[in-house]
């Protein structure tokens, strides 16, 4: 009788201390949170491809792993949001590739005015040597480069007077992107450049601190730039590839498994996302023409502002590094051969 009372005791006393190891598994296996900054809000290509990224991370994870999104500048800037990722107190982000130029200069290539011409050559170097070289630069600086969505190719906007020919932009002040090289090529286009953070733009604009500011088609109906613009000039100046970042310090403690996840998804995000941005930008095109008077400039006038910015790519190449740059023109040829 007393062994049958000891037994069932020691039974009892392993099934709490079984419960209780699976109450400790059960709070391990809980959902971590994973904080995504980015500037864009709801609606654009961007924040489609992060909200894809992120219902892949959940899937993938089996729900362990939750990518919460904050748009809109809520968590800082760019630059704030690079320096919270380096800290570890943010985990991932999207922003415009060449922002990172702070911690690897090469980066400012990405600035270079009329560097592709289409999309699917910008797509094809982005995810080949060029961008891989990119983002192995990024680990060093406390960063981990994960795939390059896109933003789509800029044009010029304004509420002054129509652009028709390059000298129509002289004394505008126009809204780019903190970038050195993005404020010396509007310079050298007669352009006054006035670099402010994305979520600043509309009030700028709107009180007249900015004349205009460069966005692909699909940003400007999105941000409601619209309905303080009157003018927008199809230039394709430049394209901007986006990049989904990682914090180093974030991505050390994942499992290998879960690293895996987070790359996979990744590229899928940045796949899908680049649908969404062909599609949107073509809807926003058609959408303008009704809302702004829109300019498409000549072959010549196209030519002549080519020509300006010239002594800007030689300055930075010389800043960058003449043999990457080499690099990259190369590898640009490379695929316009292969067409």
């Amino acid at each position: 009788m007393k062994n049958g009372i000891k037994k069932l005791v020691a039974s009892m006393v392993g099934s709490f201390a079984l419960m209780a190891l699976g109450s400790t598994v059960s709070l391990d296996a809980q959902a971590r949170d994973l904080k995504l900054a980015m500037q864009t809000n709801p609606g654009t290509a961007q924040y489609d491809g992060v909200e894809k990224f992120a219902a892949l991370v959940k899937e993938k994870s089996g729900g362990s792993l939750n990518v919460k999104i904050f748009g809109g500048g809520a968590l800082g800037g760019d630059l704030q949001v690079v320096s919270s990722l380096q800290g570890g107190t943010v985990e991932l982000s999207q922003m415009n590739a060449s922002l990172l130029n702070g911690l690897a200069k090469e980066f400012s290539v990405l600035d270079f005015p009329f560097l592709f011409d289409n999309e699917k050559e910008a797509h094809a170097v982005m995810d080949g040597p060029i961008g891989k070289k990119l983002m192995d630069k990024l680990p060093e600086k406390g960063i981990v480069g994960l795939a390059y969505p896109e933003l789509g190719f800029r044009h010029i906007s304004n509420n002054k007077r129509p652009v028709k020919k390059l000298e129509d932009l002289a004394g505008l002040k126009i809204r780019v992107i903190q970038t050195p090289v993005y404020v010396d090529m509007m310079n050298a286009l007669g352009a006054n450049a006035t670099p402010l953070p994305f979520p600043e733009v509309y009030n700028a604009l709107e009180q007249g601190a900015v004349d205009g500011a460069t966005n692909p088609l699909v940003t400007i109906p999105v941000m409601k730039f619209d309905e303080v613009q009157k003018y927008l000039t199809l230039t394709r100046h430049q394209y901007n590839p986006q990049i989904i970042i990682m914090s180093k310090k974030a991505w050390d403690k994942l499992t290998p498994a879960e690293q895996k996840i987070i790359q996979e998804s990744a590229n899928e995000a940045r796949d899908f996302e680049r649908q969404v941005s062909a599609k949107k930008n073509a809807e926003a095109l058609d959408y303008l023409k009704k809302k702004l008077q829109v300019t498409e400039l000549p072959p010549e006038e196209m030519a002549k502002m080519r020509e300006k910015v010239k002594p800007v790519i030689e300055k930075y190449t010389k800043e960058i590094g003449e043999p990457f740059v080499k690099d990259v023109y190369a590898e640009i040829a490379k695929v316009r051969g292969a067409k």
